[in-house]
């Protein structure tokens, strides 16, 4: 029987507390840094040589619903009660909303180094030791909604420009393309700055610290976030009956994207998954 994935918004307190508890435990096992390591390991660019699977690539969202899953299992081998709830950012809007509470995953960073101080993820607290990084802090760090350069969470207009688009991808499959749910969920856009961060990409943004670069799992929200990025793939999949990834063929020799990015039928490494066997997981797990 499927399983339920909550808006973390409805979760109750004894749902909260078993959700931190296994997320701790998990920590503690050694095993959540290994996550860490996996992604910091796959966070390729497309200005890069070599096969794309997790970022600016049509495998974007088969990685991390992959990714996802490994980590609700990991969760709920410490208690089969836990799902991974998703995070509502255009619903759940403020440095003082959830999932930004004492009792879930704490507040924002203090002003003069980003570190959290507050919440059962604070480094205070014992627990959250950052162990695999891009920099050699050992404290978790947010700047919720950049205090020197304030920006906005996604709004469900920008959303839904997403959700609209047919075409799950486009060539030449990667972070420069102005058409397909992919990207435009990614979260590539076109410019500089703040205007160019789009869904996905601007959320990490807003959240600052931790979440920024490839060490982004550092933050519990990585999940939460994901898990509501995941959803939309759900929705899209719903709205556009009958679509399916892409491309359903890998580029030829002589194509730029030959060896680059991972057809639909083809394995999704670092696993033995194909994208088109991870679009459909509805006997595992739902979401309400």
């Amino acid at each position: 029987m499927a399983y339920v994935r909550k808006d973390v918004s409805r979760l109750t307190a004894g749902e909260r507390k078993r959700l931190v508890d296994a997320f701790l435990e998990v920590k503690r096992r050694g095993e959540y840094d290994e996550f860490v390591r996996m992604h910091i390991d796959h966070y390729t660019a497309d200005g890069e040589r070599g096969l794309r699977t997790a970022h600016m690539a049509p495998s974007f969202l088969p990685w991390h619903r992959r990714f996802l899953l490994e980590m609700e299992r990991a969760l709920r081998r410490v208690d089969a009660s836990v799902t991974v709830p998703y995070w509502d950012w255009t619903k759940d809007r403020t440095a003082s909303s959830v999932p930004w509470t004492r009792d879930l995953l704490g507040g924002n960073g203090r002003a003069r180094d980003q570190q959290v101080t507050t919440g059962p993820f604070a480094y205070a607290a014992g627990h959250w030791t950052i162990k695999e990084g891009v920099t050699d802090g050992e404290f978790l760090a947010r700047d919720l909604g950049r205090a020197r350069d304030p920006i906005a969470l996604p709004t469900r207009t920008q959303l839904a420009r997403a959700l609209d688009d047919p075409a799950y991808d486009v060539a030449p499959w990667d972070s420069t393309v102005a058409r397909g749910f992919r990207n435009k969920l990614e979260g590539w856009g076109a410019g500089s700055g703040s205007a160019s961060w789009r869904n996905h990409n601007r959320v990490h943004r807003w959240v600052g610290g931790a979440m920024l670069g490839g060490a982004s799992v550092n933050d519990p929200v990585f999940w939460f976030h994901h898990a509501f990025v995941d959803l939309q793939w759900e929705r899209w999949r719903a709205r556009h009956r009958g679509a399916h990834y892409l491309p359903a063929a890998a580029p030829r020799r002589g194509d730029p994207q030959y060896g680059r990015v991972v057809a639909r039928g083809q394995k999704l490494p670092p696993w033995n998954d194909t994208p088109g066997s991870l679009e459909d997981l509805s006997g595992v797990y739902r979401y309400a």
